[in-house]
């Protein structure tokens, strides 16, 4: 499969391009970006081709590799679909439900493939896990906690504008949505969501089944307190996701691979656009209830 990367920002600097160059079974057939400069920097790193038209680069690939802002990626994605290439996007899918939506309808009329990098979703055994609890059932309550200090740190990722713009909700809050909706089921109503320290959002969801479950999410926790915790609570008493040591890279070219056998089969994968597109609307839902409801004390 031939593919393209488009984005050359630290995130494709640190795994796409170096999990696409490195792939027994693709070829990283070339970069663009926003910078052309950047795009050349990169493609001469990885021995491909940088292209300063996005259109002539979907005119030489397979599919496309996403590494870019969500508001940017939920329009090039959708183009990308509709010349018929597969897809390997990042979360979340769009800034907005419409804009995502207009990405699973362009994938479904063309046809393609369609894998998102939940990153825990491709490291080893969480999906055993997933697929383990979900069959155990009669969970009670579920808590996920995302806490990352991108904003309190020197991270590469502090400087992003959207990240800057919707905060932890919108960047980590997929991750703990991609492991807690597997298990608990399709979410009825967000029943409520609050401001928190910094970025920091605290969300509250009832699933169809009748379990709740509480998201923590931050990019502004200090250091020494972040970390990633999801634990379930029920019938069978307490479950909790097994800790990974595994990195980024090697879980993106899993999700190389989750592509590969998608396109090769027309099987949907279970992170394909329309479960990131019902990410996005819990995200949304979330985001428009936040400090809507308070009670001052003081």
């Amino acid at each position: 499969m031939r593919i393209g990367l488009l984005g050359t920002g630290p995130w494709a600097q640190m795994v796409h391009a170096p999990a696409l160059s490195g792939h027994d079974e693709v070829e990283f057939t070339g970069v663009w970006g926003r910078r052309a400069d950047a795009a050349a920097e990169l493609a001469d790193r990885h021995g491909t081709r940088a292209y300063d038209d996005v259109d002539a680069l979907l005119a030489d690939v397979d599919a496309v590799a996403v590494a870019l802002p969500p508001d940017v990626q939920a329009a090039l994605a959708a183009r990308a679909a509709r010349a018929g290439r597969h897809l390997l996007l990042d979360k979340p899918l769009a800034a907005t439900v419409a804009h995502g939506r207009e990405v699973v309808e362009a994938a479904r009329e063309a046809g393609v493939a369609s894998v998102v990098f939940f990153t825990r979703r491709f490291h080893p055994g969480t999906d055993a896990w997933i697929a383990e609890q979900a069959d155990r059932g009669g969970w009670f309550t579920a808590r996920a906690e995302w806490l990352g200090s991108v904003f309190t740190t020197d991270s590469p990722f502090g400087a992003s504008p959207w990240r800057r713009e919707k905060g932890a909700l919108w960047d980590v809050g997929p991750h703990a949505l991609s492991v807690v909706l597997p298990v608990l089921g399709e979410v009825r109503r967000v029943t409520a969501a609050a401001h928190g320290p910094g970025d920091t959002a605290h969300v509250v969801l009832d699933h169809l089944g009748g379990a709740s479950s509480t998201l923590t999410l931050s990019l502004t926790a200090p250091s020494a307190a972040t970390g990633t915790t999801v634990e379930l609570r029920g019938e069978a008493g307490v479950s909790t996701l097994p800790e990974n040591s595994d990195g980024a890279l090697p879980a993106y070219g899993r999700a190389v691979d989750a592509l590969l056998d998608a396109a090769r089969t027309g099987r949907p994968h279970p992170c394909d656009a329309a479960f990131a597109l019902r990410v996005t609307e819990i995200l949304a839902a979330a985001d428009s209830l936040r400090g809507e409801r308070t009670a001052d004390l003081v």
